[in-house]
């Protein structure tokens, strides 16, 4: 898989910060920022790996996940999706899992964190 990265994001800095790390691990950015957008820019273009927000405005990052997997169902695409947390309980967890994606992280972004997630799915840029 190559490196064309969607990150789904409502803070600007937390934004920031993620495409900077993403930017030196060579991934190429686009950012929506709820996940009505999220929805949206996956109809149109395919992602390698998606960073999803759990917490976002209009549609949450579980909705728009379940959504993203229902679209792939018509394509025959399968992005990594990695849900965003700030919380680490089971629960948070669990619920990642049980609507499609693939693995998660919990917030603050850590990119060796990511690297491992990445090169586990296979979907790294070669290195």
């Amino acid at each position: 898989m190559g490196n064309h990265c969607l990150l789904v994001e409502d803070n600007v800095l937390n934004q920031r910060l993620m495409t900077y790390n993403l930017n030196r691990l060579g991934y190429d950015i686009q950012i929506a920022t709820n996940g009505v957008e999220a929805v949206e820019m996956c109809k149109n273009c395919q992602f390698d790996v998606i960073l999803m927000d759990v917490m976002l405005p209009f549609k949450d990052g579980f909705q728009a996940t379940e959504e993203i997997r229902e679209l792939e169902k018509i394509s025959g695409n399968h992005s990594l999706i990695i849900g965003l947390t700030s919380n680490v309980y089971d629960y948070d967890r669990d619920k990642c899992f049980a609507c499609g994606m693939d693995e998660y992280m919990t917030k603050p972004f850590d990119s060796d964190i990511f690297k491992t997630i990445v090169e586990r799915f296979g979907s790294s840029k070669n290195q």
